[in-house]
């Protein structure tokens, strides 16, 4: 498996991942009171895409 060096990334593509981090927790929070009031098969698998995102991202796996 190749390791990718964050850093050696062009810098508008570091400002989307910085964007991406910034807004991908408030968005998995409404998904999921989203999901509690209105439980449908595809917002439910939003939210389960939402959470995996986020957790890539938090333990820098993008």
């Amino acid at each position: 498996m190749k390791n990718f060096n964050r850093f050696s990334w062009p810098p508008w593509l570091r400002q989307v991942r910085i964007v991406c981090v910034q807004v991908i927790i408030p968005i998995t929070i409404f998904q999921g009171i989203r999901t509690i009031f209105f439980p449908t098969p595809i917002d439910v698998i939003l939210l389960a895409i939402f959470v995996l995102i986020a957790v890539a991202l938090h333990l820098e796996w993008i």
